[in-house]
């Protein structure tokens, strides 16, 4: 997903394998990413393009004027069966495969108003019925929108409107008198109760706030940091010739204080489960609901009435605003592109993006100032290197010539300011030198495949586009007046990415509607650049979280923060997650560095002097086993040993043991489920620790189907248990224990009812 399909990379990294030894030296050994993309593009033939072109077709993106009816109809079986959730989806893909000003695109707005009436999502009902006008609805099905139309207003409490409505489907019934006498008379008697319903609204005294409050305000940074933009006055940038740049505190924090409020510099929605269409068995159609159906792909707002790009089935907006600021940044050329950054991923589709949203010309102007006169990455300021500054940024200020200064830290303006624009996106560290040269030809003939197809493409871009967008397009940057130029700006991100790229996240509710008790899960939603967080280092054990809403994070203080302390963020390995061992892997292998923070060197202390929380206890006494091969009791009264084989084979027949309860659960099977439990736990007390995470496993699972049995008190007691067990293992603090204290508050809520 992050990098470009299988079949392609494959591809390439044959392509790499046959090419001759000097080749390979010559690429392995090049100074800079000039160099490394302008000998990899070289090597770019016809034939690798058509096997991309073929790769990429398999991608449905365009519009099929076959498809509205399609999802059409599919939507109304489920608007029958009064799915209403599911229908919606339905008429989103419908209309993302409509035309504008069709019968097609009016047909599908009207239905999904229906659906959204009835999931009592009234203003966006309004609005839906109001496009499905705009877009040429057909007057013989008016009548019945119409009267949806004054429901809605009715239920808003918007009465004179209402009345508007009202009078206006009176003046339709008489005026085009073509409905049949049974339909005719069922809406005139829905009108006649609206009627009632009005008269009865206008003679009641107002009971509740005609505008409420919103629930949960924008919080802002209380005083905003004069050198980092996006960041509070209570950190500062430094930088170490060990550590690179970093944050530190300027005053004691506390816990749950702001730190950073900070909106991408580029986003790109997570394309979530995207088959091939000759992957669909039954349909090219694919009617699953994925991210890209819920979610705006410019601002990242959950919408269940998307607005589709007017050239494409793929890009869709939770307004007409998004859609039309997307096509001004980047959509105008990314658009007819659409398949092939599918297939060649995320990280090449936010390459793309983040030079589409520098000015051309500036993105030109970065490259020659920073001059990579080798593969390393640009030089700390502690080397003291005068160079020949610009000021920088993108509303455009002007170049300060012949300007000579001490080399401010990198990412900076000629002020020392750090700011969210291009500049620092540019200085982000690439780490060239750590890529293998296989990934790095991969970036740049994926990279010089995509400049080669926008190259073709521009004479196209600006004629071909929907006619709404015509004006809007011609203010896009020129392509490629200087193709290497676009390329070596495209594979630096690319290289960039895997190191700076942030996983943006949502909390998705788990399980059917129907249940009493949900569960949620975080799920990433999309990839991001943000300088500013970008500048955090890694601890495994953080003292700051982070949360998003839309396209922007926040960084909060998880803990007490002293002054002159560093502030740390986790990567993703978590010493709550996984061992030190693991830990390690994954920050080398993705971050090209050895983690020594504090959790680490006291893991890897811990670690020989005795087992941890996920170890194997005495069935006599209680007490914890050591020991390689055989284990011992580690008490000096207790003389019991215990081969390791034989309790890894235990554990092994309780988790399959716990799998077929959880299958019983899923299929309603409770009491079956609870006995099969009950065994689990009783066999899981005599052999493993108490904060093992299986003991909690099967706790949870207790609470979850004494739930569902409705015996409030037996599963808030089993769940309590659970607790004790995720906060060993995770902390008090972490996200796991929110997830788990969220579904206890359900219990203890349903159980007083």
């Amino acid at each position: 997903m992050d990098l470009p399909v299988e079949e392609w990379t494959s591809h390439i990294l044959q392509k790499w394998s046959l090419l001759p030894k000097s080749i390979q030296v010559t690429i392995s050994t090049a100074e800079t990413l000039n160099d490394i993309f302008l000998h990899s593009s070289s090597l770019l033939q016809p034939e690798d393009e058509i096997f991309l072109k073929r790769l990429s077709g398999d991608y449905l993106v365009g519009k099929d004027p076959d498809a509205p009816l399609f999802y059409r109809e599919e939507g109304n079986k489920k608007f029958q069966k009064k799915d209403y959730l599911e229908a919606t989806v339905l008429y989103s893909k419908g209309v993302s495969h409509s035309r504008p000003h069709t019968e097609d695109i009016s047909l599908c707005y009207a239905n999904r108003s229906a659906a959204l009436f009835h999931l009592g999502q009234y203003e966006t009902c309004l609005k839906d019925i109001n496009r499905a006008q705009m877009h040429g609805y057909p007057e013989r099905l008016q009548p019945k929108m119409l009267l949806r139309k004054a429901e809605c207003l009715v239920t808003l409490g918007r009465l004179p409107e209402a009345s508007q409505a009202i009078s206006d489907l009176e003046s339709n019934f008489a005026a085009k008198p073509t409905l049949a006498a049974s339909q005719l008379q069922i809406l005139q008697r829905t009108l006649c109760h609206l009627k009632i319903k009005v008269q009865e609204k206008e003679n009641l005294t107002e009971a509740f706030p005609a505008a409420l409050t919103k629930a949960f305000e924008d919080v802002d940074l209380r005083q905003e940091n004069e050198q980092i933009s996006s960041a509070s006055s209570s950190v500062s940038l430094c930088t170490d010739p060990l550590k690179g740049r970093y944050l530190v505190a300027t005053k004691d924090i506390l816990p749950g204080e702001l730190l950073v409020k900070e909106r991408a510099f580029v986003s790109v929605l997570n394309p979530g489960e995207m088959p091939p269409r000759h992957h669909s068995l039954e349909s090219k159609w694919d009617t699953r609901v994925t991210t890209g159906d819920l979610y705006c792909h410019r601002c990242l707002k959950h919408t269940l009435a998307t607005v589709p790009c007017d050239g494409c089935s793929y890009a869709k907006y939770c307004s007409q605003e998004c859609m039309q600021q997307a096509w001004d940044l980047y959509h105008s050329v990314e658009c007819s592109q659409g398949a092939l950054l599918l297939t060649l991923g995320v990280f090449c589709h936010i390459a793309l993006r983040s030079t589409l949203l520098a000015r051309f010309e500036d993105a030109g102007k970065v490259m020659k100032l920073c001059g990579e006169s080798s593969n390393r990455d640009i030089c700390l300021p502690e080397s003291k290197n005068l160079v020949q500054m610009l000021s920088y940024d993108l509303g455009g200020e002007s170049e300060k010539k012949g300007k000579t200064v001490e080399a401010p830290i990198p990412g900076c303006d000629i002020n020392g300011k750090y700011k969210n624009n291009y500049n620092a996106v540019f200085h982000l560290l690439p780490h060239t030198e750590n890529h293998s040269p296989e990934h790095k030809f991969l970036c740049a003939l994926s990279v010089s495949a995509l400049c080669r197809q926008l190259e073709a493409a521009s004479l196209q871009v600006f004629t071909a586009a929907p006619k709404s967008c015509r004006l809007k397009a011609v203010e896009a940057p020129a392509l490629c007046p200087e193709l290497s130029v676009w390329g070596v700006a495209m594979l630096r991100h690319m290289l960039q990415l895997q190191c700076n790229a942030q996983a943006i996240t949502t909390i998705q509710q788990t399980g059917s509607k129907e249940k009493l008790i949900t569960d949620s899960r975080q799920v990433r939603l999309a990839t991001g650049l943000f300088p500013v967080i970008s500048l955090l280092n890694h601890s495994c054990s953080p003292n700051t979280s982070v949360s998003f809403i839309s396209t922007s994070a926040t960084i909060r203080a998880s803990q007490q923060i002293r002054k002159g302390q560093e502030i740390l963020h986790c990567y993703g390995p978590h010493e709550s997650r996984m061992g030190v061992a693991e830990r390690h892997q994954k920050l080398k292998s993705q971050y090209f560095f050895d983690c020594n923070c504090s959790p680490c060197e006291r893991e890897k202390q811990s670690s020989q002097k005795g087992p941890g929380r996920e170890a194997f206890c005495c069935h006599a006494c209680g007490a914890l086993l050591q020991g390689g091969d055989v284990l011992s009791c580690g008490t000096a009264s207790c003389t019991e040993s215990v081969s390791r084989d034989h309790l890894v084979s235990r554990l092994q027949n309780l988790q399959q043991q716990v799998g077929m309860a959880r299958k019983l659960l899923r299929n309603g099977k409770l009491e079956r489920a609870i006995q099969l439990l009950l065994r689990g736990q009783h066999d899981a007390e005599s052999f493993l620790s108490s904060e093992h995470s299986m003991v909690g496993e099967i706790e949870d699972h207790l609470a979850r189907a004494y739930a569902a049995l409705g015996d409030w008190e037996k599963s808030a007691a089993h769940l309590q248990k659970s607790l004790r067990v995720v906060e060993a293992c995770h902390g008090p603090s972490s996200i796991e224990m929110g997830h788990e204290l969220f579904k206890l508050a359900q219990i203890f809520f349903n159980g007083t009812h």
